[in-house]
């Protein structure tokens, strides 16, 4: 029995080392490719940093609102000089910035697959949010709620929501005919009013100083705030978010946020409840909670991302657009005779003529290019070595796109300071495909309403300069970087002036027949 035992563990043992040998010697090559590929790309530097790096809060930006000490000019001086790419650090964070297009479009919409994820955010995404703001969001949370977002904001989807953008696009129509020095207080409203409608289902008109509208303005500026570089030393040391008396501005921003989100998604249940209320957003999550695996909190933020993150960012686009046909009034007369070649002065514009008027998107296009509504951009966070040119951008690492810089790229938008809505069209006339401004974000943490905010600044737009002419009632120098600060300001911040292009009781006669929701 011994010397069978014996011969058994003999065959064994020889058997072992004929399976193992070819297995040992295949995890070496690979651990051996491995260790060059790491090797390789640590020997590939990061991409060039600007001096004046303090040790512990990294590089300085302005945080003064001025024409010369905006933190993105100081971001496109560095790109001039340094390159297309250049690292900073904030805090004690590493940061990559891309500040031109071509780079851009590689590294974040190439490569978006490897930058999807958002970086650690202690101040925004923990203490305001409770990690549960979509837009900060990573992992499983970010992808069960953007699937969840996704089935509303599509493409398809969005075109659902034409009647009611044209009907509080008509609203502010009629609002500019009574109170025209108000006109960004009506942006407001009609961005609040939409998203309100296909977030909660709430049909009536919404005033730009509704409590919930206010309430929103105060989320975003908070937001906006904290995400400044080098707001809160939290970032760099995240212990300090246990201290209690640390930082209260943002725990109680998070319980006022949660209280509005969780009253708001209430309201619709108990309609449910009683069979009343349309569809809505927050109608579709409840009844279909258990798909998307997103509890009660989840989904309360999640209705809440439609009036964050889409309210501001509409108004401060329409806005824009109407600042930079008040500026540029030969530019709008093109746009406005094309309007007039294509629609009947006695029959109002619609979603319908979009294909027929490329100087309009042009112009549209030129606005938001020209003055980004975000100049800074959003943070991204590498989940693999990115390697783009001669440098690496290690796993782990924060990268944003600038867009304030990638809108001066002098190879793709030359004299990019000038307003020119030509650079978006063909030699046929036609809107160019081969280039495009990303207005919303880079590859798919691209905002997912960018639908819905493309067709409402188009309607608005669309419909105002066929209805008025702007121009500038003050001779002043204005600050045209206004509504680059992602959040609506509080006061109004130019004198535009409304003059009607048609007889003004034909307009409001068209305009009470204007509209899909009656």
């Amino acid at each position: 029995m011994a010397s069978t035992f014996d011969l058994s563990a003999l065959s064994s043992s020889l058997l072992f080392r004929n399976l193992a040998i070819p297995g040992l010697i295949a995890v070496l090559v690979v651990a051996g490719s491995l260790v060059r590929w790491t090797t390789n790309h640590r020997q590939i530097p990061l991409p060039p940093s600007p001096p004046g790096s303090h040790w512990l809060n990294g590089h300085t930006f302005p945080r003064r609102k001025s024409n010369e000490l905006n933190p993105f000019l100081q971001v496109e001086r560095w790109i001039q000089e340094y390159g297309p790419i250049i690292t900073v650090k904030q805090g004690l964070q590493t940061v990559v910035i891309i500040g031109r297009y071509h780079a851009a479009v590689d590294i974040l919409e190439k490569q978006g697959g490897l930058s999807t994820d958002r970086p650690r955010s202690v101040a925004v995404g923990e203490i305001l949010s409770g990690d549960h703001r979509l837009v900060l969001a990573s992992g499983d949370r970010f992808r069960r709620m953007r699937k969840a977002m996704h089935s509303h904001l599509q493409p398809k989807a969005a075109e659902s929501y034409q009647p009611i953008q044209m009907t509080h696009a008509r609203d502010v129509i009629l609002k500019i005919l009574d109170k025209p020095e108000d006109f960004q207080s009506h942006a407001s409203a009609f961005a609040a009013s939409v998203v309100l409608q296909v977030a909660y289902g709430k049909t009536s008109p919404t005033l730009a100083n509704d409590p919930e509208v206010q309430a929103v303005h105060r989320a975003l500026e908070r937001i906006r705030v904290a995400l400044r570089p080098n707001a809160y030393l939290v970032e760099s040391f995240p212990f300090l978010r246990y201290l209690p008396l640390y930082a209260p501005e943002l725990k109680q921003g998070y319980r006022e946020d949660s209280e509005l989100y969780m009253r708001q998604l209430g309201a619709v249940r108990t309609q449910m409840n009683n069979d009343e209320g349309g569809p809505s957003f927050s109608r579709y999550l409840l009844k279909n909670e258990s798909n998307h695996m997103l509890n009660e909190l989840e989904m309360a933020y999640l209705a809440g991302s439609f009036f964050t993150a889409g309210s501001d960012p509409t108004a401060l686009g329409i806005c824009t657009v109407l600042m930079c046909a008040a500026l540029h009034p030969e530019a709008q007369a093109i746009v406005q005779n094309e309007i007039d070649a294509i629609i009947r002065r006695d029959k109002a514009p619609t979603f319908a003529d979009e294909n027929a008027l490329p100087q309009l998107k042009a112009f549209i296009s030129e606005a938001l290019r020209w003055r980004p509504i975000v100049g800074m951009g959003f943070q991204h966070r590498t989940s693999e070595d990115v390697v783009w040119g001669n440098y690496c951008i290690p796993a782990g690492t924060t990268v944003m796109g600038n867009h304030w810089a990638i809108s001066r790229d002098p190879e793709v938008f030359p004299d990019g300071d000038h307003f020119n809505p030509k650079r978006w069209k063909t030699s046929k006339g036609e809107m160019r495909d081969d280039i495009r401004f990303f207005t919303f974000g880079f590859g798919r943490r691209v905002c997912p309403g960018q639908h819905v905010a493309n067709r409402s600044v188009f309607i608005n737009t669309l419909l105002i300069l066929w209805a008025f002419r702007l121009s500038m009632r003050s001779s002043q120098p204005v600050d045209d970087t206004a509504y680059m600060q992602g959040v609506t300001p509080k006061k109004q911040m130019f004198d535009i002036g409304f003059e009607p292009r048609i007889e003004e009781r034909d307009l409001r006669t068209m305009m009470d027949e204007y509209g899909g929701m009656e």
